[in-house]
């Protein structure tokens, strides 16, 4: 069973009942992604929207913001324009980037096990088992992230799985 809970300004999924040792945190940076791309795709039919007007609505530090949609444009979720109507767009339809493009575009891997893919990995003796756990949990946080696109956030339309796993009353619980 997993919990998502919001943990000091960070959405924090939960495996089991031993939080200490079994968090997987999405950082600062890729929840500013996700909210920035958000913004953008809301506003799609504007034109291109101004750093500072994303970072003022959404309450991101326009520095830090600044560094982020670096990184989404290099990763192909965004566009810039110089100039005076300059600004950021989406790169490519909302319903074509997941939130697991964007986390990827900032923080790169989704998972990861001491800064290792767990494809990488080999464990021997009684650890053995650790390595198809560790495969199944990505499985799991990529089937959920690359599964939601910015359009069924921006239409406040998530998917059904996605829906259900929200609605147990056990997934807004700290442990």
């Amino acid at each position: 069973m997993c919990l998502v809970v919001r943990d000091r300004g960070c959405w924090v999924i939960l495996y089991g009942r031993t939080p200490h040792n079994c968090r997987m945190r999405i950082s600062a940076r890729a929840d500013y992604a996700v909210r920035a791309v958000l913004e953008l795709a809301v506003r799609q039919d504007d034109g291109p929207v101004k750093a500072e007007t994303v970072a003022a609505v959404q309450g991101i530090p326009h520095k830090f913001l600044e560094g982020i949609l670096g990184d989404l444009r290099r990763g192909g979720i965004v566009d810039s324009r110089r100039g005076g109507g300059g600004g950021y767009r989406l790169a490519r339809e909302a319903t074509a980037i997941t939130v697991a493009d964007i986390i990827r575009a900032v923080d790169g891997p989704i998972v990861s096990v001491r800064g290792e893919r767990p494809t990488g990995l080999a464990y021997t003796g009684s650890a053995q088992p650790l390595l198809p756990l560790w495969i199944a949990l990505r499985a799991n946080v990529r089937r959920i992230l690359e599964g939601v696109t910015v359009a069924d956030i921006a239409a406040d339309a998530l998917p059904e799985p996605v829906r259900q796993l929200a609605a147990e009353p056990a997934a807004w619980e700290n442990p």
